[in-house]
């Protein structure tokens, strides 16, 4: 019994013990898992995280940021900082319609918060798979009503679209197409943009007005304004037009950089068609179509663009032949060229010939040198495959030259004068146009007969 007994004493503490070893184990690995976690928070880890969140509020946007990076167990924390209620009224400013606060340049300091924002959202969820960076962020900024497409009342005195777009401009800069890709995709998903778009290309220009104006400011605001390299802009562009057929693409380009009304901001589609118009209303178009033609824009061909701005020319009707010409001016000297050759070799002679003409009266107006339009007409002779074509050409040029002044020399012989005395005035110009015109040819002329003796 007592050899029993001891044997049965002997053998329960072993088991005992063997448990107890198995259990101090797992708490000190728990242990370790916990000073790992308190070490990587550093000077912090002795601080509650009530505490620790109160030291961020004393803390600038630029400065969390920095924090973000010392460790993935700060960054984490500063993630979930960012969803408190208090991380979201303190960095989530909604001033955006404030634009004139005391001791503040206009609108500039809520625009360069919502750039360190930007940066600070983009290293805490550099470990994040796109997708889940993405929902992330729209969780965190989904009640910013300014940051939607419909989201303000007052879309033309708020700055929410401007701080939306460099918000994602700093988010985004690094990325690779691919990520950029499902970013428009997002957007385009949050804002039922396609839908949209589909709504005013198929409508008859300018009668939804309203919706017509928040494309073009999300477009501009959100998606092309703030990008610093022209590939990233094109890059954005041609997601935005690439989806449609070119004739829609046409009204969409012209929806967004258009001309707008100077008192309502929507955009005035008769401009092109009622009378001549200046830069600053094709600006905005020519600068696009030069950006698709860069060698940037890598989807876009020569011609695609080209068809574009044949397509863009008759937005919403037929433009005037003259603000037709002023667009292939300020879109520079390649598409200029390549549009007029294109005319050449598909044999639309009196076409090319008006624009010709137009192109000299634009010079004259404007007060670009002439010379350039006499170099272009050059350059344009040398498509044609025969002299006899080169030589119709030139005698188009010149018939449109004698019956445009006819017809304006008629209307002022008329006596259907405006306040403006405009029919007079267009006199004016087109024959000073053609004299500046054939008197740069007679230079030209003059300089190769000379070098020939």
């Amino acid at each position: 019994m007592t050899s029993t007994a001891r044997t049965s004493y002997t053998s329960i503490p072993n088991q005992k013990y063997r448990r107890s070893n198995r259990h101090s184990r797992q708490r000190c690995n728990s242990l370790d898992t916990d000073s790992q976690s308190l070490s990587a928070l550093g000077c912090f880890k002795t601080l509650p995280l009530e505490i620790f969140q109160m030291v961020l509020n004393y803390l600038s946007v630029k400065d969390i940021s920095m924090l973000s990076m010392v460790s993935k167990t700060i960054g984490n924390r500063l993630i979930n900082y960012i969803s408190t209620p208090s991380g979201n009224r303190r960095l989530l400013l909604q001033d955006f319609h404030n634009l004139e606060l005391p001791g503040k340049r206009e609108g500039s300091y809520i625009l360069e918060h919502y750039k360190s924002l930007g940066l600070l959202l983009k290293r805490c969820t550099l470990l994040l798979p796109t997708k889940d960076r993405l929902k992330y962020i729209h969780k965190i900024l989904s009640e910013v009503s300014c940051f939607k497409l419909n989201g303000c009342a007052s879309p033309l005195h708020c700055l929410g679209l401007q701080c939306y777009g460099i918000f994602l401009q700093i988010l985004t800069a690094g990325w690779d197409e691919l990520e950029c890709h499902r970013v428009f995709n997002f957007l385009c998903e949050l804002s039922n943009l396609p839908r949209k778009v589909q709504t005013v290309v198929s409508s008859k220009p300018g009668s939804a007005r309203k919706l017509e104006l928040r494309i073009r400011l999300y477009c501009r605001s959100v998606l092309l304004n703030h990008w610093i390299h022209r590939s990233d802009s094109a890059f954005w562009l041609t997601r935005i037009l690439k989806p449609w057929p070119m004739v829609n693409q046409a009204r969409l380009l012209y929806i967004i950089f258009g001309p707008v009304s100077s008192l309502d901001g929507h955009v005035v589609w008769q401009k092109m068609i009622e009378g001549p118009t200046d830069e600053t209303s094709l600006k905005g178009l020519a600068d696009a179509i030069k950006l698709l033609y860069d060698t940037e824009a890598r989807e876009w061909t020569a011609d695609d663009v080209i068809s574009l701005v044949d397509e863009l020319s008759v937005v919403p009707r037929e433009w005037l032949m003259e603000n037709n010409a002023r667009l292939l001016i300020l879109s520079g000297n390649s598409i200029c060229f390549t549009f007029m050759a294109s005319k050449a070799v598909n044999g639309r002679t009196l076409e090319l010939a008006r624009l010709m003409v137009f192109l000299a009266l634009v010079c004259e107006k404007d007060l670009y040198c002439m010379d350039w339009a006499v170099k272009m007409m050059q350059k344009v002779c040398k498509v044609f495959s025969t002299p006899g074509e080169r030589n119709n050409f030139l005698q188009c040029v010149e018939n449109v030259f004698a019956h445009m002044i006819m017809d304006m020399l008629q209307a002022v012989l008329s006596g259907d004068r405006d306040e403006e005395d405009s029919s007079f005035l267009n006199l004016f110009h087109l024959v000073n146009a053609q004299a500046n015109f054939h008197k740069e040819i007679l230079y030209l002329t003059m300089r190769s007969n000379s070098s020939t003796v």
